[in-house]
């Protein structure tokens, strides 16, 4: 049975609230000593993930009344995202201006902002999303003892609260397809009662060869754990994107791409059930690019030069203590 990598929130939160409460026990030198030690292709690599994260190059200065690090000390909800940007940044100067947008962010800020979720953009239209790894008790999870693909059905499975127009024409679309077995989790009125079934586990998902993914209010949360798994991911093209850095997900190569009105979900599904080597190909490249988030100390000294870069371009600099 294919195992889910999930956080315990309690745990979570207590580990949390111990960081704001107690001396932290590490210093920022531990994360220098971290990246000392990393090999020049893996620390490269981490210098491209921090430039594509915080694409803010230039000194930058933040209005008077910004938010500073020290008022992460003082969590409103949502909660998890200031506990994950403090994890961080208790290792600056508490009073450094750090301005930040959390929630569901689909927005680029007005000035450099921590977020967790930005539009998707070639160039710099969204330089100052600066991308952190937010609310990640949620988002970051990870499959491992998957079956192989070719044990699964020959079906897409989708479970997931419709509540967007976009989520609604899809079930209009494809909730019959012989192909398809979809649910609504959430009651809603005015929709099919047939459309309405009850929440299965990730396991339970992972005995289909696909699995369906659309955006919700920003990314779609499940992308991570499909793409770590060997059932395929099958959604449009991604326009925004999160820590795991959907931008550089390329439809045939990572997952199953369809068209933003879904015209040719049945023709795509057709056409990989016939060719399972091309899926099998896909399954390898997801699961290369969900590997780069596997390692903590990666992730850690990953965050950490985000951070650094930021206040080092805002006026004050990114004196660290």
């Amino acid at each position: 049975m294919a195992l889910v990598q999930k956080k315990i929130k309690f745990f979570y939160y207590l580990k949390s609230y111990a960081r704001i409460f107690f001396p932290k026990l590490r210093t920022k030198a531990h994360f220098d000593a971290l990246k000392s030690q990393l090999k020049p292709a893996e620390l490269e690599k981490i210098q491209a993930r921090v430039a594509y994260y915080n694409k803010v190059v230039d000194t930058f200065s933040l209005p008077s009344a910004v938010t500073k690090v020290s008022d992460l000390l003082h969590p409103v909800t949502p909660k998890s995202y200031f506990f994950d940007t403090y994890e961080y940044a208790q290792y600056f100067d508490k009073q450094l201006p750090l301005a930040w947008v959390f929630g569901d962010v689909i927005t680029v800020p007005t000035v450099p902002s921590i977020v967790k979720s930005r539009p998707i953009s070639e160039g710099a239209d969204n330089a100052n999303s600066v991308l952190m790894n937010l609310d990640k008790v949620r988002h970051f999870r990870f499959v491992t003892n998957d079956k192989p693909f070719l044990e699964k059905k020959d079906q897409l499975i989708g479970r997931a609260g419709v509540y967007q127009k976009h989520r609604i024409e899809f079930f209009e679309k494809y909730f019959n397809h012989p192909l398809c077995d979809l649910g609504q989790v959430n009651k809603a009125e005015g929709r099919p009662e047939l459309w309405y079934k009850p929440k299965i586990s990730v396991s339970e998902h992972l005995e289909f060869k696909f699995v369906l993914s659309l955006q919700g209010n920003d990314v779609a949360t499940n992308l991570k754990w499909i793409m770590s798994s060997n059932s395929i991911a099958v959604t449009p093209k991604p326009t925004y994107e999160t820590w795991f850095m959907e931008g550089t997900l390329v439809g045939g190569k990572h997952y199953i791409e369809i068209k933003p009105d879904y015209s040719d979900l049945e023709a795509q599904l057709t056409y990989y059930l016939a060719h399972p080597d091309e899926c099998m190909a896909i399954i390898q490249n997801a699961h290369e690019h969900c590997q780069q988030f596997f390692n903590p100390e990666v992730e850690d000294v990953c965050s950490m030069m985000v951070l650094e870069q930021y206040f080092a371009c805002s006026k004050g600099s990114g004196k660290s203590i």
